[in-house]
């Protein structure tokens, strides 16, 4: 909006050209998001506590967790609402309205976004929210209209680039409607799996994000692209923006997410954050980083696989828990030192994600 509004005044006020800059207005988005979410949280809490839209504990039976985990029953949830509400407005704000990839990638956070709170709602009421099938229904629904909305787009490219190799891709052509689906239901998966400890998705998201900040602007910069040898990516350096204000957003929400929560973010924030994070990748066609910087995710959910498998298979359990953070847990490790070394490995798998960028 301010882009639309103030940038033709160039001409006159030199001033105003400083809107054409990404990373001017990235660092707008960024501050903008992190005091919108500062602002706006002590009445958005107020709200949800009126409306008793508390956190249920449901360790399915599982006592030592349940005991671990008694004392966030209560703590108010759905501050995804928060976040979904700051990054639109900031990036509506501060982002190009006529950039396909901002609106795809904002469509994304909606939409997921309304299936995380509709399991969320239900949750509140009955105890228990979805099941997983009709959760995976919703999901894969919504992927596939997204799928069909990024691929009728003739500036979408669906050439798949694999990591490490210069002059290898493929062309899937129609089936990159389906891979697209597939990134899209994983990662949401991903972050939901991963949102169970105080502060630990919302931080690993953010080091997410940072990296495809950085990508963003890389592979929408046909200079970079060329010299580090990526594919160059017309107007994505526009996500970028989404990016900074995403980052800014979730420092403000760790603010209060931090352990002790004082909030948690429910599926309305983790489902709608893991399919921004999907459609990111997509959109700079970096679908397979998401093994190194999403890495944290990758492992959450890959233990609730092999846990679910085990079990079926064998009859009895991998891991004492799963996703992974429960099984530290249920070691003798504390929360905050759980969360904390999580993030560690998060950031050192961002910045490896990074170096991959130049190692092709």
């Amino acid at each position: 909006m301010i882009y639309h509004f103030f940038y033709p005044l160039s001409k006159y006020f030199f001033i105003f050209n400083i809107l054409k800059y990404i990373t001017f207005r990235g660092a707008c988005s960024f501050i903008t998001s992190f005091l919108l979410v500062m602002f706006f949280y002590r009445g958005f809490v107020k709200k949800l506590i009126s409306l008793s839209i508390g956190e249920n504990v449901n360790m399915y039976g599982h006592e030592a967790l349940e005991k671990l985990h008694k004392d966030k029953k209560g703590t108010p949830t759905m501050g995804g609402l928060l976040i979904i509400f700051s990054v639109f407005l900031s990036s509506l704000l501060w982002t190009r309205w006529d950039n396909s990839f901002v609106l795809y990638t904002l469509l994304t956070m909606l939409c997921l976004g309304l299936v995380g709170l509709r399991d969320d709602f239900i949750k509140v009421k009955r105890g228990e929210g979805l099941g997983r099938g009709e959760k995976l229904f919703l999901q894969t629904l919504v992927a596939l209209i997204l799928s069909l909305v990024i691929f009728s787009d003739r500036d979408m490219s669906t050439i798949l680039y694999f990591p490490f190799l210069k002059d290898f891709f493929i062309d899937l052509g129609y089936l990159y409607i389906f891979w697209s689906m597939l990134v899209l239901v994983s990662t949401s998966n991903a972050v939901n799996f991963t949102d169970g400890l105080d502060g630990l998705a919302i931080g690993t998201v953010i080091s997410n994000c940072l990296v495809f900040a950085v990508i963003s602007y890389i592979v929408g910069n046909i200079k970079f692209a060329q010299y580090l040898f990526v594919p160059y990516v017309k107007e994505a350096g526009e996500l970028s923006i989404i990016c900074a204000s995403l980052v800014g957003a979730g420092l403000g929400f760790l603010w209060f997410n931090s352990y002790p929560a004082q909030i948690f973010m429910g599926d309305v924030g983790a489902l709608s954050l893991g399919g921004v994070i999907g459609m990111l990748a997509l959109l700079t066609k970096k679908e397979f980083l998401l093994i190194f910087t999403g890495g944290i995710f990758v492992i959450e959910a890959l233990t609730v696989v092999l846990q679910i498998f085990s079990v079926r298979l064998r009859g009895k359990k991998m891991f004492r828990a799963a996703p992974l953070h429960l099984h530290l847990q249920l070691l003798g490790w504390s929360e905050s030192k759980v969360v904390i070394r999580l993030w560690i490995v998060s950031i050192i798998l961002a910045v490896l994600s990074l170096i991959t960028l130049k190692l092709r």
